[in-house]
């Protein structure tokens, strides 16, 4: 290996990742663990996470399964707590839990919104809350967030979804500030549209993944494969003065009129 990529490694490092028994989150766990990080996989179906984990070792990676709802502080502090005393360290946590409503916002009773803002938006918080306090002890961290292009534009049917993930933009911006001075990093990853397991019905649909398609200077939808180099930037020395950034991944969709 040429010692410059020796920067990109992740060995030795404790990662958690959020939200991620399929689609980007499990390629985000999956691109970490192949980097050479042991992942906790996070998500609320424990069967699913047990075989993401178990695919992740069938590929020579290290990973174990944490099945517990991010939305709930108590279970977050003691998932963390459970993390810190088997690997006596936590190095990398990625929020990736998401909600989409895809509704008019005239058709979103107050409870829905509330929903959909604590699972995008408070959750996240807490998230960051809780794993910077115990990172900051060892003078080092990465906090990264997976938001989305809806913060930067909208096709309408989702305010609650581009509200909340602006404000998780906003997030990192202000973790960046806050926590810098101990060592801990804050970034996000902004992803375009990916080919995942969410969109399929989109995707499967000729005249609107043709769109799509047409919306993306590349031309094509992005493979969910796609998302980890840039987790693995993120979490790993090479972006170790990289902080306060959101990282868009979509194939140059906001960058086309």
């Amino acid at each position: 290996m040429p010692p410059y990529l020796a920067n990109f490694s992740l060995e030795s490092k404790v990662a958690l990742v959020t939200g991620a028994g399929r689609g980007l989150g499990f390629e985000i766990a999956k691109a970490l663990a192949g980097a050479g990080a042991h992942v906790v996989i996070n998500g609320r179906d424990e069967s699913r996470l047990n075989a993401a984990a178990s695919a992740i070792r069938e590929a020579g990676g290290s990973a174990s399964a944490a099945a517990f709802d991010v939305a709930a502080a108590a279970a977050l502090r003691a998932a963390l707590a459970a993390i810190e005393q088997q690997h006596h360290r936590l190095d990398i946590v990625v929020g990736n839990v998401g909600q989409r409503d895809r509704r008019r916002l005239a058709e979103c009773s107050d409870d829905d919104l509330r929903t959909l803002v604590e699972v995008d938006l408070v959750s996240g918080l807490i998230l960051a809350r809780e794993a910077a306090e115990r990172m900051r002890p060892r003078g080092e961290g990465r906090l990264i967030f997976v938001t989305s292009i809806a913060s930067q534009m909208s096709s309408g049917r989702d305010a609650g979804y581009a509200a909340a993930k602006s404000g998780l933009e906003g997030l990192v911006h202000a973790l960046a500030v806050e926590y810098g001075r101990d060592g801990i990093t804050a970034n996000g990853i902004s992803p375009g549209f990916f080919a995942t397991e969410t969109n399929a019905a989109l995707a499967g649909d000729p005249t609107r993944s043709a769109y799509f398609e047409r919306r993306t200077p590349l031309r094509r939808w992005g493979r969910p494969a796609e998302i980890g180099g840039a987790a693995v930037f993120l979490a790993s020395v090479a972006a170790s003065f990289v902080n306060g950034h959101i990282l868009v991944v979509d194939g140059g969709t906001t960058s086309q009129m």
